[in-house]
């Protein structure tokens, strides 16, 4: 297996061989990558056996646990990486949802314009 990191959490994925030698990624979504660092944050578990239970690589999980560490040093004031995927997606949205009003500002202006 390969191991490919566009050094952001929500955009690691996985590259793995089949038979014939063609490589398939795995990608691995937001949510799921909050929830497995949570399990390993919040948990006795080693990254080892939370990344058997999951099946995923223990590398990998360990590369987002020391992200998620990274962005939030201290553990009593940090969100948890649900709450960190949850804000992301709510980010996300909320941008999504500004862009869709400005195109529909720019429709009711122009229709303004138009009708007598």
């Amino acid at each position: 297996m390969l191991f490919v990191d566009n050094d952001q959490i929500g955009r690691m994925m996985f590259m793995s061989t089949t038979n014939n030698g063609a490589r398939s990624a795995r990608r691995y979504s937001t949510q799921f990558k909050a929830e497995a660092v949570q399990m390993v944050v919040t948990t006795n578990k080693t990254v080892a056996e939370v990344a058997r239970s999951l099946g995923v690589s223990a590398q990998g999980l360990g590369r987002w646990v020391a992200q998620y560490r990274t962005a939030h040093p201290d553990p009593n004031t940090a969100p948890t990486p649900i709450e960190v995927g949850r804000i992301r997606a709510l980010e996300e949205e909320n941008q999504t949802l500004k862009m869709e009003n400005e195109f529909l500002k720019k429709a009711a202006a122009f229709f303004a314009r138009t009708l007598p």
